[in-house]
């Protein structure tokens, strides 16, 4: 297959790719402007910084979006990768904070959670993003993509 179909395979799935981030951002804008919470199977939308999440999200889809106008070009390109690094910033720091959730005790327990306590802080539900992590990191493959092409 050659780099021009690859690319063009790559431009149609961040376009639908888009599309998902941006309707997930417009939820959580919504919601967080309503004050409200989605749960919708494992999956949940909410939370004190659902409103910059769902900013950040919303803004991740439209780069995305925004990058697919000739996806071969490096400026393009440099586009998905900030909406990913969006995502994985906003991953990075549900993971860092449910990390450091499920250590201590609790209100009325020891200083440390006990071992059941500690698997249930990793249970469902997620938040969206979580979800849309391994989706983002097909922007890796095109950067080497990129870089095997320079050389």
């Amino acid at each position: 297959m050659s780099d021009n179909v690859k690319y063009k395979i790559g431009s149609i799935y961040f376009a639908i790719f888009g599309i998902v981030v941006t309707s997930f951002g417009a939820i959580g804008l919504v919601l967080g402007l309503a004050g409200k919470s989605l749960t919708w199977g494992i999956m949940e939308m909410s939370g004190e910084f659902l409103l910059w999440r769902g900013l950040i999200l919303w803004f991740a889809g439209l780069f995305y979006l925004s990058s697919t106008k000739n996806f071969a070009d490096i400026h393009e390109q440099a586009k998905a990768v900030m909406a990913s690094v969006m995502i994985w910033l906003i991953v990075g720091m549900q993971i860092f904070s449910t990390m450091l959730e499920s250590i201590p005790g609790g209100e009325e327990g020891g200083w440390f959670n006990t071992l059941e306590g500690f698997f249930e802080t990793y249970a469902p539900p997620y938040m969206p993003s979580l979800f849309l992590l391994p989706f983002s990191l097909v922007v890796v493959y095109y950067i080497r993509l990129l870089r095997r092409g320079e050389t």
